[in-house]
C-alpha cells in the first residue's frame, strides 16, 4: 500500500483526549513521544492534535519498548527503517 492509497487505519482524526483513553498512555506521555519524533501527529487550524489508528498501534508498540528497556532512541531508529522499508516497497 502506498502512502496515496489511504485506508481509515491513516486518517488522522482522533484528539489526544481519545489517544490516551485508548492507549492508557498520558497526554504528557504522548506529547513527549511526539518530542522525541517517535510519531507525527497533524495539526488542526486551531492546533488541536489529530492521531491516526496507525499512530495508536505505533503508540502501544512504543509503550512495550520503552517498557521492555529499549531507548527512544533505538525505537525512532527501527520506526524509521520501517517507513524507508515501506517507501522502497511502494516504489
Amino acid at each position: 500500500m502506498t502512502r496515496s492509497d489511504y485506508s481509515y487505519k491513516d486518517k488522522k482524526v482522533i484528539t489526544i483526549g481519545i489517544v490516551s483513553e485508548l492507549t492508557g498512555l498520558s497526554e504528557r506521555q504522548i506529547r513527549y513521544y511526539e518530542t522525541r519524533k517517535l510519531l507525527f501527529p497533524e495539526r488542526s487550524k486551531t492546533g488541536i492534535r489529530k492521531y491516526s489508528f496507525e499512530d495508536i498501534e505505533i503508540l502501544i508498540e512504543i509503550a512495550n519498548q520503552l517498557e521492555d528497556g529499549i531507548w527512544t532512541s533505538e525505537i525512532r531508529k527501527e520506526l524509521q527503517r520501517r517507513e524507508q522499508n515501506l517507501n522502497k516497497a511502494a516504489l
